[in-house]
């Protein structure tokens, strides 16, 4: 097949777990023999130099979007100035100063992109629109990487007559922090503007059936494939670290529950529970961010603890399968409810053993992985409970890490998600015909 994936970018300063699993679900595609064109939106896309050259030029720029935002000015400006704008070293720049992907101030920006012809950025559009007109082949199907691009595909379908499916990953967390009216106005549009979509596919039948519900999508219409994750770098089986050492492996930010995670090591501490253990965090950050990892420093120090915890900055690639290597065990805490967690698949492939709040996809992933354990959501004294339990039992800590491992490499490995989604998009293809 000829599959366009339109896929945001968040940049590289922090662990996007959207963004791995589009780079990751678009190079297992090409080695599947398909066609497959990924065109980045807002930021550069971080992908392996052996796909990039099915990566398109990047659209509707994040600094291009912001201006033509706030100025009518830059919604006429010629292209060689809108080139410039969208200078890939420029974009990266803006991204790890400005926070460009966060929920809060992009109230309108949001309802404009998901007006898309209504919008303000309507250049940007056409742009895009016209470039995939222009191609050598007509695509067979496009697919929009989340729900916050809904605006995209009844233009698309419209002046390019071919199917659009669209990805449900997580997008509620951000529009339910938007502020008000614009949160009500973009669940409403969004709403409205699902009828434009072929079909929709979840990472999770929890998140299926949530966005089913919040925007009263037709079951027929939503289909299932989890994430799976690239298998490379995990084939050994690790040795248990002789420390016990926590890990954390997502953006340092209180939405992740760093804080929660952070005052349950700090129990888990006092002499008479683990006072030998360690926490390892990594996952990179935000400017915004900057303040939070400040406080976490200070209630370590006030504690004694500094010398027990690091902030490691490498999360990339290699960096990151190495870093799982040496826990005992991973936990991140989410503060709200979640469609699927990648660090969870991340860390069973290496045979860590999880921790995780009893909310969105963690019931159901460790149903199919039986890879760790629940406890209580945005309760340190739980989530000390229960990582105590494994750091003080290993042994049953590692039969779950194995248990889980196997569960990963049998049923979560990448090419296995790309070849159902694969499958799912030429069923779509051929109803639409």
């Amino acid at each position: 097949m000829r599959i366009v994936q339109i896929a945001p970018s968040a940049g590289d300063s922090f662990y996007c777990e959207n963004c791995l699993r589009d780079a990751t679900l678009v190079k297992a595609m090409l080695k599947l023999g398909h066609d497959v064109l990924m065109v980045p939106l807002y930021l550069p896309v971080q992908i392996e130099e052996s796909a990039s050259p099915h990566v398109s030029p990047i659209f509707f720029g994040g600094l291009n979007v912001y201006l033509q935002q706030k100025s009518a000015l830059f919604r006429k400006t010629p292209r060689w100035l809108d080139r410039l704008l969208d200078s890939p070293k420029l974009l990266n720049w803006i991204g790890r100063k400005a926070g460009m992907t966060s929920a809060r101030d992009l109230g309108e920006t949001t309802i404009s992109m998901l007006r898309a012809e209504q919008g303000r950025q309507i250049k940007e559009l056409n742009r895009l629109v016209e470039w995939l007109g222009t191609q050598e082949n007509k695509p067979d199907i496009i697919c929009l990487s989340n729900i916050l691009l809904v605006g995209l595909a009844g233009p698309i379908k419209k002046r390019l007559g071919v199917p659009v499916v669209c990805l449900l990953q997580d997008e509620d967390g951000f529009l339910d922090g938007l502020s008000s009216p614009y949160c009500e106005q973009a669940w409403r549009i969004i709403a409205e503007r699902s009828n434009d979509v072929d079909a929709f596919i979840a990472v999770s039948k929890y998140y299926a059936q949530a966005m089913r519900q919040r925007l009263g999508i037709d079951p027929d219409r939503v289909h299932v494939v989890y994430t799976g994750i690239s298998l490379e770098g995990y084939e050994t089986p690790r040795a248990a670290p002789e420390i016990p050492t926590i890990g954390y492996l997502s953006r340092m930010c209180a939405d992740r529950g760093l804080d929660t995670l952070v005052d349950a090591f700090i129990k888990l501490k006092k002499p008479d529970r683990l006072a030998s253990a360690r926490l390892r965090i990594t996952g990179g950050r935000r400017t915004d961010d900057k303040a939070f990892i400040e406080r976490i420093g200070q209630q370590l120090s006030s504690h004694g603890l500094t010398d027990d915890v690091e902030f490691l900055s490498d999360f990339q690639g290699g960096a990151r399968c190495a870093f799982l290597q040496t826990l005992s065990v991973l936990s991140v805490p989410e503060k709200q409810p979640m469609a699927y967690g990648l660090y969870m698949l991340e860390a069973l492939a290496a045979g860590v053993p999880v921790v995780e709040p009893a909310t969105g996809v963690f019931p159901e992933l460790l149903e199919i992985t039986g890879g760790g354990v629940l406890c209580e959501p945005n309760n340190a004294d739980a989530l000390a409970d229960a990582i105590g339990g494994l750091l003080l039992d290993p042994d049953h800590a590692g039969e779950l890490g194995k248990r889980g491992r196997e569960a990963i490499f049998e049923k979560f490995d990448i090419d296995q998600t790309a070849a159902e989604m694969v499958r799912t998009y030429g069923e779509i293809a051929q109803k639409s015909a």
